[in-house]
């Protein structure tokens, strides 16, 4: 089955390196298993400090102030991934993306976030380029600034179906006000609630693995009720760490129509092989609601663990991209 034509789902890869962009992505690309592409502070730091393909060009750029070399580092990469992914954005503009996020610094920082978003898409100069903004106060804000502006933007960092909300409300406004064919993905994280309360469910002799599904899916009906065929579901954070789990269950679950997954390269590979390529069921919105409500009753408050994932979030984004500043100046 056509997943991209029949039920306008697409698979983009959660990672970028130099080297990777100009082969295996290649190769993805041509093969049409990717769509589109992501990154973040946490990947440009692995990136750059685990690759040799950067040091030229680290070399050349010491004169500059740390967040400058950063910026060129990875506004290269950007560009050369843009490049490639540009024949898939001109013949559908759902697709063919590449995403850079923010400072992340800049979280609480409205027009901060509206000021340097803007001034990267235009430094890049690649329509097919998302900016990547955290769903915090100041960044709604920022995501209907910078869409109407006709910025595309990928919306990240959500948890709640509350921040889903606001998110596509937010980018739909936008939008509207743009008058152009602007996109925005609403990138809703998965596998981190399993990981951070399946030892608790266990505990309680509950049901393990679907707290990630249920909860996606919650926040994927908040970006539906928006009704803006711009503005679709992104499905993020969709590996699988251990073996309680398949490999690519994160895919296999949320094959959704109109929605987007953004998976590591690996989960991607193994998903190519053994992996689901039907539309997944798309769970019924109170019967995600009956799932929270068991949850409340057994004393576990989503609100809490809302809250505690996007603070780990947003702290583990800063501290990769302070770690990658202190890695690009010698």
């Amino acid at each position: 089955m056509d997943l991209k034509n029949e039920i306008n789902y697409s698979l983009w890869c959660d990672f970028i390196e130099r080297d990777f962009i100009e082969n295996e992505m290649r190769s993805l690309v041509e093969k049409k298993v990717i769509h589109g592409a992501t990154s973040n502070p946490a990947i440009f730091q692995q990136s750059i400090a685990n690759s040799g393909a950067y040091t030229q060009q680290i070399n050349m750029l010491q004169a500059n102030e740390n967040k400058k070399i950063y910026e060129e580092l990875a506004t290269t990469d950007i560009r050369s991934a843009a490049k490639l992914f540009k024949p898939l954005y001109d013949k559908d503009a759902n697709d063919g993306f590449i995403s850079l996020e923010v400072d992340p610094t800049l979280c609480d920082d409205m027009m901060g976030t509206i000021e340097e978003g803007a001034r990267l898409h235009s430094y890049i100069g690649y329509e097919n380029v998302m900016i990547k903004i955290p769903a915090t106060k100041a960044g709604y804000g920022a995501m209907k600034e910078l869409t109407s502006m006709g910025i595309s933007v990928n919306a990240t960092l959500i948890f709640s179906p509350e921040q889903a909300k606001y998110s596509a409300q937010a980018l739909s406004e936008g939008i509207k006000k743009s008058g152009k064919d602007t996109k925005g993905v609403v990138s809703v994280f998965v596998s981190r609630f399993d990981r951070l309360l399946d030892p608790e469910l266990k505990q309680k002799e509950l049901a393990t693995g679907l707290t990630g599904i249920y909860n996606a899916t919650l926040c994927y009906h908040e970006v539906e009720k928006i009704k803006n065929a711009n503005v679709r579901t992104l499905f993020a954070s969709t590996g699988v760490k251990g073996d309680d789990l398949k490999k690519s269950y994160y895919i296999d679950m949320l094959i959704y129509p109109k929605s987007v997954n953004t998976a590591p390269l690996d989960t991607i590979e193994f998903w190519q092989e053994e992996g689901s390529k039907k539309p997944s069921k798309v769970i019924e919105e109170q019967e995600c609601l009956k799932y929270f409500a068991n949850l409340q009753s057994k004393g576990i408050h989503m609100d809490q663990v809302y809250n505690k994932l996007l603070q780990d979030g947003l702290s583990a984004f800063k501290v990769s991209f302070q770690e990658l500043l202190d890695k690009v100046k010698q």
